[in-house]
């Protein structure tokens, strides 16, 4: 899970982009980069740190140009180093520049890299948005494909997620994988300014008119000319004809304000508050979230049971999310310094204390000790997503089966691990009735059924 953004058109396009990236924080906190392009060479800049400390305004000063393409990394493949940052360039001795940023993962990531190194193509990173880029500029330049039919043959081969942004020096690509794993949406300004993001939140802080979401398989070419939309079968790519979006993106990534698979998270997520309380017969005292992805979940339950619902637990926001800490050392020492529960808000109260989800189990456990010794009488853990109990190979650093506790434990037994005094998961028939188009979504992290293997 990443944040990608790309601008086209406008004369401060690092500025917009940057803004962008601000707004898409949440989705990958490793690294940053932008690449700009001014109609001659693309500039290229990325460190790893958040965007407010890299594109400083001396730094994006320097990053002159029209189009601009940014990214914001969660590691998912590549370690944690500036070469698996992003963008990725390749300029060629024929003169074209290319620049990609990408969100997603590649299945069959070493089977491509195999045969493209096999073909003499260098790689300089471990990252699946590097693979992406050579597949294509190699089928432009030494296959001498259009940029849009080496798109068409990249479909073909690879299997995974990817929403995609392409920058030449003249046209800017958006195109997505025909399963549409990942939120990939544009928009226009009033004076014709293309916009793309991972999320509608970063087109509302740039004022866009929001146009709709890519589609499935579709490739759009945006270029002085306009806007040329190409959609493509999605036979051809022997899939379904059926998306199959990512459900966490409603659970846990996205930002309550955006609107993703044309459904708001926060609705969505209200909803799944309201599916938990009517399927509980507890009678709390308060219903407490662990902030921020449960605030709305934790309302929804709250609403349902016409419970007070209060913020009982403070989040530094200075401290980055722990789920998508790279290492399990820095994700235990940061709940700590994440979450302090309000003074004497706890005591002698029976909590109903809601989460997104349970992963290896160990944040949680810790959470549930803060608010004990903080004087809970009781503490019911309620979750707002099924176990999960597969690893995620689209897009989210979810660990090995062996690491999560789901595999490991019983439900019984993860309630005496964590420490509270009763637990329960939302079922995922129970989750499929909080999006209109259920069928639309994967659940492989939860049954195991992976649409791409």
């Amino acid at each position: 899970m990443c944040g990608i953004i790309g601008i086209f058109g406008n004369e401060k396009a690092a500025n917009m982009a940057t803004l962008g990236l601000f707004a898409e924080q949440h989705r990958g906190q490793e690294s940053c980069g932008m690449a700009v392009n001014n109609g001659t060479t693309i500039k290229l800049r990325k460190k790893m740190g958040l965007v407010k400390d890299i594109f400083t305004p001396e730094k994006i000063m320097e990053l002159e140009g029209k189009i601009a393409i940014g990214h914001v990394r969660y590691p998912t493949r590549g370690s944690s180093s500036v070469y698996n940052s992003q963008p990725h360039i390749v300029e060629t001795l024929s003169g074209p520049s290319y620049a990609l940023s990408s969100n997603g993962d590649i299945v069959n990531y070493r089977e491509l890299r195999s045969w493209l190194e096999g073909k003499g193509v260098y790689f300089a990173s471990g990252n699946d948005g590097e693979l992406i880029l050579k597949f294509i500029v190699y089928h432009v330049e030494r296959e001498n494909l259009s940029i849009q039919n080496a798109i068409l043959e990249l479909m073909k081969s690879v299997k995974g997620a990817y929403s995609t942004i392409l920058a030449t020096k003249t046209e800017m690509y958006l195109f997505r994988d025909p399963y549409a794993f990942r939120p990939m949406s544009y928009g226009k300004t009033k004076d014709g300014t293309i916009v793309v993001a991972s999320e509608s939140c970063a087109l509302d802080i740039l004022y866009m008119e929001w146009i709709r979401e890519v589609k499935p398989a579709e490739i759009i070419i945006v270029n002085d000319d306009g806007i040329n939309n190409i959609e493509n079968d999605p036979n051809k790519f022997r899939v379904t004809k059926t998306n199959k979006h990512c459900i966490f993106e409603h659970i846990y990534f996205s930002r309550p304000d955006s609107v993703i698979f044309e459904e708001s998270v926060y609705e969505v997520r209200e909803k799944i508050g309201a599916i938990i309380a009517e399927n509980d017969d507890l009678d709390p005292d308060v219903v407490v979230p662990v902030p921020d992805s449960s605030n709305f979940i934790a309302l929804g339950y709250a609403k349902y049971k016409r419970k007070p619902y209060e913020l009982g637990l403070i989040r530094n926001h200075y401290v980055g999310r722990t789920f998508i800490k790279p290492e399990q050392t820095i994700r235990d020492e940061s709940v700590y310094q994440k979450f302090n529960p309000l003074p004497n808000f706890f005591k002698g109260k029976i909590v109903t204390l809601i989460d997104d989800s349970i992963v290896r189990g160990t944040t949680l456990r810790k959470i549930v000790k803060l608010v004990r010794r903080a004087g809970a009488k009781e503490i019911h853990l309620r979750i707002g997503s099924p176990a999960v109990k597969n690893p995620c190979y689209y897009g989210i650093d979810t660990p090995t089966r062996e690491e999560l506790i789901a595999n490991n434990k019983s439900v019984e037994e993860i309630r005496e691990y964590i420490g509270s005094d009763s637990l329960k998961y939302l079922t995922i028939e129970q989750l499929e009735r909080a999006v209109r188009k259920p069928e639309n979504f994967c659940y492989a992290c939860f049954n195991g059924r992976y649409p791409v293997k």
